[in-house]
């Protein structure tokens, strides 16, 4: 359904591929909503590593084409369906999914998947909430089981997930170590609650994260590149410890002896296999720490539409990350 005569800005992908597959048209009708979906104005919205591999074609969930990238919107309600009885016209919001893309001037979106936006947080934090806080959530406690007092090692701690994590953990009582790849990275991941931080292009790193945790290893390893630190993370773990797969560009050797003696764990993470229970679950942990303050999304590079080619390059090749891409409408 679309409203009758209206036309939006929005990205479209017509062939995977490339970068260059995004094209920015201006003519795109804007959606109507039905039943329980939201049409939002959107103001801002996130840019994901996984949007890249789902624009190449080699993620397991491939969209139909054409199609409109993002998931992560945060705006204003412009319009609701009949069956929505938690939103109104004119409410600030923002979404874990959307229905027709986020790259757009209007989206929409199913009721389940859209959430309040506090008054405290900006569109653009609003936009930076849901795959970075969800993914670290799930990967803390629904997969991994972590506990407070436990010692989490966040691998890759300055990008949108990493400094999710770091607030997560550090809010619920974990000791937080992070790595990053420069000075500015270790400095953000110091300011977001890790308690120690290690630079990752050090030759000595692991043998200083090692010293740091004493005798007992990591509890808990948060890995955003598991195709490059696999090996060594399993090295890392105490007894019982827990390697939880959130990124990976590739395969790694890794030798399955390291795993016996500390009976540790190798656990992947998907965001989208959460059950309706666990995205409940999820959203209230986070909405409290967005009513008590600790969840605070920090935001990197800001891209508006028409450099989206731009965005899907730099994320991919951004080793240094630092906070959430977002695009800005």
């Amino acid at each position: 359904m679309a409203s009758v005569g209206k036309v939006m800005r929005a990205i479209r992908v017509l062939e995977f591929g490339k970068p260059e597959v995004l094209k920015l048209l201006t003519d795109v009708p804007v959606p109507s909503p039905v039943e329980n979906q939201v049409l939002i104005r959107v103001h801002a919205c996130g840019i994901n590593p996984v949007d890249t591999y789902i624009r190449a074609g080699v993620y397991a969930r491939k969209p139909n084409l054409p199609y409109t990238p993002g998931s992560d919107v945060s705006g204003v309600v412009e319009e609701v369906g009949n069956n929505v009885t938690c939103f109104k016209k004119g409410d600030r919001v923002f979404t874990r999914s959307t229905i027709t893309g986020g790259y757009a001037e209007y989206t929409l979106a199913a009721e389940e998947t859209v959430y309040p936006l506090p008054g405290k947080l900006s569109f653009k934090q609003g936009a930076a909430i849901s795959v970075p806080y969800f993914t670290a959530y799930r990967a803390l406690f629904q997969k991994a089981h972590g506990k407070p007092g436990e010692v989490v090692l966040v691998h890759g701690a300055s990008g949108g997930v990493g400094i999710a994590a770091c607030q997560i953990a550090r809010a619920h009582g974990f000791r937080v170590f992070g790595t990053a790849g420069s000075q500015e990275g270790l400095n953000l991941v110091l300011q977001n609650g890790a308690h120690q931080v290690f630079n990752h292009r050090d030759q000595d790193y692991i043998e200083k994260i090692q010293e740091a945790a004493g005798g007992g290893g990591i509890n808990v390893i948060l890995e955003m590149l598991s195709n490059v630190n696999l090996s060594n993370d399993l090295k890392l773990l105490s007894v019982g410890g827990r390697v939880v797969i959130i990124g990976c560009r590739g395969s790694i050797e890794i030798n399955p002896r390291d795993t016996m003696a500390k009976e540790s764990s190798i656990i992947g993470v998907s965001l989208f296999s959460s059950s309706k229970e666990e995205w409940a679950e999820a959203g209230a942990a986070l909405f409290g720490g967005m009513e008590t303050g600790w969840l605070q999304p920090l935001i990197g590079p800001e891209y508006s539409l028409d450099k989206a080619v731009q965005a899907h390059e730099d994320i991919i090749q951004n080793t240094g990350a630092t906070g959430k891409m977002i695009f800005v409408l």
